[in-house]
């Protein structure tokens, strides 16, 4: 044990109740509460050691602590402190005010083994063998897919956003359609039409390319208005009304809309109905080094892609078991504490200088509905502000319109948002 220069220790030591771990902490903690590392359980720290001094302890970290009190120093101790598990509770560790949001990229799935996760790792597993790095865009959309959401991809062109769709079919089990957005393009080109029938004499409907259950809607912005409202009722209420007469769309339905940002000859700006019917704007950035290394060699030989789907990639899933799942997550709890967490967020939006509009309530029913998913991805029945966060430049990028002396001055709406999102209190749950 650690003494002070006149012979007394300065640590507390205590078995864990729970688990029996021996425990060590500063005198600086008596009467509070502290985690153990090793089953998460919280207890106070005793006035006096109850156990003889030892070479091998666990230091463990204060919990519960309030803004008014002082923090625990760090113990010097030759054993390197256990990293703590998961807490099966909503008492787990949240990020402390002012978090900077990484975005989806920066997210490690943890927690047990539930169906959702094990279906959620299986997924990531299989894409994994044919398409390699952009770990935002494939959890952005798994979240979105799970969530009955849509999703904007903002890339240039060659980073596989089509082999992602296909591959992304082949393993869900689901069929794989795609739209490339010209400036001719009809809505009827969309959704379908009408057709007479020489042999009944009477008109028949034709359905279109949208009747699919993954649509890769190629380049959307090179289309106009009149074409992207073909796609307005189909996304928000799974049908489509031709003549009158209403067909449903199969589900799970998952519109995956790309645009190049490069490019700005020849293309039209969504209007704002139609991006904030999309649940998630993800980027899509070149890919890191080893990355971009290991798709040289899987890619570079002279191999047929659709053999390669068929051969290496396994269905792990169906629709209708995507469907019991994605009802199921709406059991995950979401807290009060983040509810408002979540409202406050939102409405910053509104508020922020730097914003001439901000995000509308569809954005924070997507950043629950999120949250939700991605708790259950991780093999959590709780949602925590860490969901949260990850999800807040995705759900926010799209719904927020800069003001012209922002744009004027050059800001980004990613460097803003992480400014608005820090100037909110994280919540204590």
């Amino acid at each position: 044990m650690s003494t002070t220069p006149d012979g007394g220790s300065k640590l507390i030591e205590f078995p864990c109740p729970q688990c029996g771990k021996r425990l060590k902490v500063s005198k600086e903690a008596i009467g509070r509460q502290a985690r153990c590392p090793s089953c998460s359980s919280v207890q106070t720290v005793p006035a006096q050691s109850s156990l003889p001094p030892a070479t091998a302890e666990t230091s463990i970290e204060s919990y519960g602590s309030t803004p008014a009190q002082p923090t625990v120093p760090p113990v010097v101790d030759p054993a390197p402190p256990l990293t703590p598990a998961p807490t099966p509770s909503l008492q787990a560790p949240t990020p402390p005010a002012g978090a900077q949001p990484q975005g989806l990229g920066s997210y490690h799935a943890s927690g047990t083994k539930t169906k959702t996760k094990e279906i959620f790792d299986r997924i990531n597993g299989e894409i994994g063998k044919i398409y390699v790095g952009q770990q935002e865009l494939v959890l952005g959309t798994l979240v979105a897919l799970f969530s009955s959401g849509h999703v904007l991809i903002e890339s240039v062109p060659g980073l596989g956003k089509t082999l992602f769709v296909r591959t992304l079919g082949q393993v869900l089990g689901c069929p794989f359609g795609r739209i490339q957005f010209t400036a001719d393009l009809m809505p009827s080109d969309i959704t379908g039409a009408p057709i007479f029938d020489m042999k009944s004499q009477e008109f028949r409907f034709r359905p279109g390319p949208v009747f699919t259950q993954l649509l890769l809607a190629d380049e959307i912005n090179r289309s106009p208005a009149k074409t992207h409202a073909a796609l307005l009722e189909i996304m928000q209420e799974y049908r489509v009304t031709i003549d009158g007469t209403s067909h449903k769309i199969e589900r799970p339905f998952l519109v995956l809309a790309t645009q190049n940002p490069i490019e700005s000859e020849g293309t039209y700006n969504l209007p704002e109905a139609q991006l904030d019917r999309f649940m998630f704007k993800l980027i899509a950035d070149y890919p890191a080094e080893m990355d971009e290394l290991s798709i040289l060699k899987l890619h570079s030989r002279q191999v047929d892609i659709n053999k390669r789907l068929e051969k290496e990639l396994e269905t792990v899933t169906s629709p209708a078991e995507i469907l019991a799942i994605t009802e199921e997550n709406s059991n995950v709890r979401v807290d009060d504490r983040l509810i408002d967490y979540i409202n406050k967020l939102v409405r910053r939006t509104r508020e922020w200088p730097q914003f001439h509009m901000g995000a509308s309530p569809r954005a924070g029913i997507a950043l629950m509905q999120g949250a939700r998913t991605l708790a259950a991805c991780s093999g959590r029945d709780y949602a925590v502000p860490d969901d949260v966060v990850e999800l807040a430049l995705p759900a926010l990028r799209h719904r927020v319109v800069l003001t012209a002396e922002a744009e004027v001055e050059g800001h980004r709406v990613d460097d803003l948002l992480r400014e608005m999102i820090r100037s909110v209190e994280v919540p204590r749950l």
